[in-house]
C-alpha cells in the first residue's frame, strides 16, 4: 500500500472524514459526555462511524481520541486508562479500514494552558502526549493528526512526542479566528507564521481546522501556502452553528460545502474534509465533486 505521505507529496488530493462529535451525538453521546469513553462502552458505534466515512469515500479517517489525553480523560475518571482508550480508538478504525485507506491518530489540545499562562509544565504536557501516542501506535495508526491547536508551544510538544516515539508522519493543524487585522490563533500567531513554525518543528503536513466558515478557510490556506511548500490539510465546519430552540444547527449544506471545497483545493490544500457539523453525507458530496 502506498504511504499516505507519499501520496500527498505528489500532489494527489485526498479526502478525509467529517465530524466525530456530531456523529456520536446522533448515536447516543449525551451533552457533556466523553466521546472517547465510547471506545470502551460502544465499540460497535465507533467502528460503524469509521466504516460509514470510508463507505462515503474517505481516503483517511481520524481516530476517536481527540480528547484522549490524561488531562481530559481525568474529568471522566479514565485517567488510569489513557493508553487503553487510545489503543482501542485506533483498533476500532483500523478494523474496518479498506485496503489503501488510512487511519490517523487524532490528538487535540490537553485543555490546560502551559506556563506562564497556565499551570501546566512542558514536561507534564509532553509526557501526556507521549502516553497518548503510545496507545495510538499500539492500535495500528498510519500517522498522527495533531489538531485544533491554538498554541505553537503545545503543538511543538505534541510533534516532539510523536517523533520521539514513532517514525510515523505528522499532520499538525491550528485553529484561527478573524479579527480586524486578519487571522490569528488565540495566542496571536498568523497563518503564515504558524506554517513556518510547524515546518521548522517537524510537521510533515500542516493546515487548519474548525472555527471559521469555508470562505475564510480558503484565505488561510493561501496564507499558509505562501509560507511553506509542505502539503496542506483543511477540515472545515458546516458553517457557524446556531441554536434553534434546544438544537445546534449548522447552516452550510453538503452540496454548498462540496462546491466551495474546490476553492480550497485551488488555494493549495491537498487533504480536505469536514469538522464540526459535517457527516458522511458531506464527505460523499465532497468526494463526488472532487473525484467524480
Amino acid at each position: 500500500m502506498k504511504r499516505f505521505l507519499d501520496r500527498v507529496r505528489t500532489g494527489e488530493v485526498l479526502v478525509s472524514d467529517g465530524a466525530t462529535g456530531t456523529y456520536l451525538q446522533v448515536h447516543g453521546l449525551e451533552p457533556g459526555g466523553c466521546p472517547e469513553e465510547f471506545n470502551l462502552s460502544h465499540p460497535e458505534i465507533v467502528r460503524q462511524m469509521a466504516s460509514d466515512y470510508f463507505e462515503a469515500g474517505s481516503d483517511l479517517v481520524l481516530t476517536n481520541s481527540f480528547g484522549g489525553s490524561v488531562y481530559r480523560l481525568k474529568e471522566y475518571g479514565l485517567n488510569g486508562r489513557v493508553e487503553e482508550v487510545n489503543r482501542l480508538a485506533a483498533e476500532h478504525a483500523r478494523s474496518v479500514a479498506p485496503n489503501g485507506r488510512y487511519v490517523l491518530g487524532s490528538i487535540g489540545p490537553v485543555g490546560v494552558l502551559l506556563e506562564p499562562n497556565g499551570p501546566a509544565t512542558e514536561k507534564e504536557v509532553f509526557e501526556a502526549f507521549c502516553e497518548q501516542v503510545r496507545g495510538l501506535s499500539a492500535g495500528g495508526v498510519d500517522g498522527f493528526c495533531v489538531e485544533t491547536m491554538f498554541d505553537l508551544g503545545e503543538v511543538t510538544l505534541a510533534i516532539r512526542a510523536v517523533k520521539e516515539t514513532t517514525p510515523l508522519p505528522i499532520v499538525a493543524t491550528m485553529v484561527f479566528d478573524k479579527g480586524p487585522k486578519g487571522y490569528f490563533t488565540m495566542m496571536g500567531q498568523r497563518p503564515a507564521q504558524a506554517a513556518e513554525e510547524l515546518e521548522r518543528v517537524g510537521a510533515d503536513v500542516i493546515g487548519s481546522n474548525c472555527g471559521l466558515p469555508i470562505g475564510h478557510m480558503t484565505e488561510i490556506v493561501r496564507s499558509m501556502r505562501s509560507a511553506s511548500d509542505l502539503p496542506i490539510l483543511t477540515h472545515v465546519n458546516a458553517g457557524i452553528p446556531k441554536i434553534e430552540r434546544t438544537t445546534i444547527v449548522y447552516p452550510d449544506s453538503a452540496e454548498f460545502m462540496a462546491s466551495e471545497m474546490e476553492n480550497i483545493v485551488d488555494a493549495g490544500a491537498r487533504v480536505v474534509g469536514g469538522c464540526c457539523g459535517t457527516t458522511p453525507a458531506y464527505i460523499r458530496a465532497i468526494v463526488r465533486r472532487l473525484k467524480g
